[in-house]
């Protein structure tokens, strides 16, 4: 008997079935072929189509009721890239009986839409003939979008990289064609350039590297004794060193002592360069930095840094974006990748990063890092 079941949907699927598995069951848990998020569709052994999920009819646009029963060659008529008919070229119910399916793969549906496709033969026993053809559709929206942020991410670099190394080449090509011609002062000025220059190419080089660790899972965190408020205070000194005023500046240590923090500190000065960063250049007036124990959800010891400007803010609808890549909270220069490295960190760490409105109306950024230890420490 065939099951029509109602849905939120505008569509519902056909299954022969009405659920997968059964309550209780090892095989399922008596979940209908609708709720399924991926596109399901089932041939039996001689190939006609018995079931059409809602996803499925989402995906391919086709109404279910005019599949059921139909070939499965002709209810998904699917080609690859090249022009050529799957079902014929992968013939599912003929060729080696040792084959179990196919992988996912990018196909077009009739009008050129792509969808990503896989499938599995069943068979009653090994060698048999196929009795069942499982077929799974997934939408390539969501690979787009990692495509897209891919070559974003390319675009920017190669944009960031661009200027840096013409400056490199632009110095150096001159002093080597007119080393003479300069005065000690120039040739100073010039090489100073050149070595600001490497050093900016250097940390893109870090942010891309960082990135792709992130990305992956694979940011390794070697812990080690810091001491927060004195990385503080160094990030602060090579702000005024590099021109900013001192009196920019307030640094704030709470005067209830401090637990001993544990972490990355090559990892946390990353941390602090890139919210004072952010603070000075898109923020305004007085930039604070305020070093407290902190309370983890976990009733945990941890340390808290909040850095907060007076500038214009961040506007409420734009905060849930702030830790995403690309995302620039104005035109003032910046790969848009710092906040993204900040919130990658510190979640490596145990931790967690916030941003909301400052006082005085400017953003405020505040990350808690838990107190932590190295393995060879906690163990007996």
């Amino acid at each position: 008997m065939r099951n029509i079941r109602p849905s939120g949907s505008a569509v519902a699927g056909i299954c022969p079935t009405a659920s997968i598995g059964s309550p209780g069951s090892a095989a399922g848990f008596g979940l209908h072929a609708d709720d399924l998020p991926d596109g399901l569709v089932v041939a039996d052994a001689t190939g006609r189509v018995t079931c059409f999920n809602a996803a499925a009819a989402r995906i391919t646009a086709v109404r279910p009721g005019d599949v059921l029963g139909r070939p499965l060659d002709s209810a998904l008529p699917l080609e690859d890239l090249d022009g050529r008919r799957w079902w014929p070229l992968t013939d599912p119910y003929g060729g080696l009986t040792t084959r179990t399916g196919q992988p996912e793969r990018n196909l077009l549906l009739p009008g050129g839409r792509q969808v990503l496709v896989s499938a599995r033969y069943v068979r009653e026993r090994p060698g048999g003939p196929v009795v069942r053809v499982v077929v799974q559709l997934r939408g390539t929206e969501a690979r787009r979008r990692a495509e897209r942020s891919h070559a974003e991410l390319i675009a920017t670099v190669a944009h960031e990289l661009r200027s840096p190394l013409t400056s490199v080449k632009g110095f150096t090509a001159t002093l080597l064609a007119k080393w003479e011609r300069f005065t000690d002062d120039q040739k100073r000025l010039m090489l100073e350039t050149v070595d600001a220059d490497a050093d900016r190419v250097t940390r893109l080089i870090a942010e891309l590297l960082d990135i792709s660790r992130i990305d992956s899972g694979r940011l390794e965190v070697r812990r080690q004794p810091v001491d927060m408020a004195a990385a503080v205070r160094r990030h602060v000194e090579a702000h005024v060193r590099a021109g900013q005023p001192e009196g920019r500046f307030v640094v704030r240590v709470s005067e209830e002592p401090l637990p001993a923090l544990w972490a990355d500190p090559d990892k946390i000065d990353q941390v602090l360069g890139n919210l004072l960063e952010n603070a000075v250049r898109h923020g305004e007036g007085t930039v604070t930095i305020e070093v407290t124990p902190a309370l983890m959800k976990a009733r945990t010891e941890g340390t808290a840094v909040t850095v907060s400007d007076e500038g214009p803010g961040i506007p409420e609808e734009s905060m849930a974006r702030v830790f995403t890549r690309f995302w620039r909270g104005s035109k003032r220069g910046g790969t848009g990748l710092g906040l993204y490295i900040v919130k990658g960190i510190v979640e490596a760490h145990g931790g967690t990063v916030t941003v909301g409105r400052a006082a005085r109306g400017g953003a405020r950024f505040r990350f808690t890092l838990p107190v932590s230890a190295p393995a060879f420490l906690t163990q007996a």
